[in-house]
């Protein structure tokens, strides 16, 4: 069916990914100015590639905010397989939700 395979995973080795509560925090800290974002449900379940959840490893440590610091995140290790997309919204409409 296919996959998708997002820029991180060539460069960092993984896809960042969020919990549905950590999406708000996550887009005030690095997406606050991209418009146009697409969120992906991904269901664990049907994901193939390995999940693993660390603490970020913030672009900017200067600019990290503790309380993004104290949470773990789901790393993807691999190309997410479309069977396991669940849905895909835009941010807007799913943080006004």
């Amino acid at each position: 069916m296919g996959e998708y395979r997002a820029y991180s995973l060539k460069n960092e080795g993984f896809i960042h990914c969020s919990t549905l509560e950590q999406i708000p925090k996550v887009v005030a800290a690095f997406y606050q100015n991209q418009p146009d974002l697409l969120v992906l449900a991904i269901s664990p379940e049907q994901l193939q590639s390995p999940v693993k959840w660390e603490q970020p490893q913030h672009p900017n440590p200067e600019n990290a905010t503790l309380e993004l610091e104290k949470e773990t995140f789901p790393h993807i290790y691999g190309a997410i397989n479309l069977e396991s997309v669940v849905f895909v919204k835009p941010l807007q409409e799913l943080l006004n939700s």
